[in-house]
């Protein structure tokens, strides 16, 4: 389980929903993940925590210095234990080139191997009031003025 605090946001938020169109520019696939190229993350919406694996953490030339200690432990889905390096929050922006957002998350750094970069979950994915589909292979969320972004994936 998970607890999170977090202040509540009065900001307008758009309805949010996907439809034919968003299929247009769809490449056909077979259950894949949803990637997104220009954040350079995947969207797990089964994760509990927003996780950076230490090869992102060193290509984005942070120093160890900014980790902060993390008491707590994470298993594999093998249920093998990952070594956990700390946390850090970074400021991220979510944009679709017309409009973006900026948010400050707390990524659990992890020293794993993994093609993956950088792992969106359930706190960011709530926080943010995104959408996520995975038939359409885009996520949705509103920005601060109540607009829709629409971020696609690879």
């Amino acid at each position: 389980m998970a607890v999170e605090a977090g202040e509540l946001d009065q900001s307008p938020e758009p309805d949010l929903f996907f439809t034919k169109a968003d299929l247009q520019d769809m490449v056909p696939h077979d259950n894949d993940p949803m990637v997104t190229t220009e954040e350079s993350a995947s969207i797990d919406q089964g994760s509990s925590m927003d996780v950076m694996f230490w090869s992102t953490f060193n290509k984005l030339q942070l120093s160890p210095d900014q980790l902060r200690p993390y008491d707590g432990c994470l298993y594999s889905f093998t249920r093998d234990q990952v070594e956990v390096r700390g946390h850090i929050e970074l400021r991220t922006t979510f944009t679709d080139s017309n409009i973006s957002r900026t948010v400050n998350i707390r990524y659990l750094v992890v020293n794993a191997p993994s093609t993956y970069n950088i792992l969106l979950g359930r706190p960011t994915l709530n926080r943010t009031r995104a959408v996520a589909s995975t038939r359409h292979m885009k996520m949705k969320l509103p920005s601060l003025e109540g607009a829709e972004i629409t971020i696609k994936c690879d």
